[in-house]
């Protein structure tokens, strides 16, 4: 029985409102959690600190030591819910690609998983980006493909053409 899902794509590619459609297209409760949760849960202090989180003004984003820290708490935090019985989707953001995916793997280590890349055209999640109006120009064209990179995925969805719900469904066909 599948545990976890993992969703990952880019800023503004769907992947929240895509949480949202699997809540309610799968059978059994299951908890939604995004990385935009971790970075709201941050002290003020974290943003624009070398240490914390930076977005640059092109909307590529740095990561530091302190930010590293409480993502890996948080990771583990969320390994423990699955364990003691929750079900959980991610909403992440995998800007390391490969080493993004490594430390979630050897958190979820023995747990049921389904790798989600979760795809949408860079012009298209731009679009997205500046009708939502809460996110950095720039930061959904840059990370289309490089969240993508290296990582290995179960399925794959594509939201540039298609709707949430559409690819909800695709993917509660796969849990098991």
């Amino acid at each position: 029985m599948t545990q976890v899902i993992v969703l990952n794509g880019g800023s503004s590619s769907g992947k929240s409102g895509l949480a949202r459609c699997l809540q309610a297209a799968l059978p059994d409760p299951w908890l939604a959690f995004g990385v935009d949760t971790l970075i709201q849960g941050m002290p003020a202090s974290m943003s624009g600190s070398e240490t914390g989180i930076e977005v640059a003004p092109d909307g590529g984003v740095a990561v530091g030591s302190s930010f590293r820290a409480l993502e890996e708490a948080w990771i583990e935090g969320i390994a423990a819910m699955v364990r003691a019985g929750a079900r959980v989707i991610v909403d992440e953001v995998f800007l390391g690609g490969a080493a993004s995916q490594q430390r979630w793997q050897k958190a979820l280590g023995g747990l049921r998983v389904l790798w989600v890349g979760v795809r949408c055209d860079g012009a298209v999640a731009a679009g997205r980006e500046v009708a939502r109006g809460n996110r950095v120009t720039g930061m959904a064209e840059a990370q289309a493909d490089l969240v993508h990179q290296g990582v290995r995925y179960d399925l794959e969805v594509d939201t540039t053409h298609a709707e949430a719900l559409e690819c909800a469904r695709i993917i509660a066909a796969h849990v098991h």
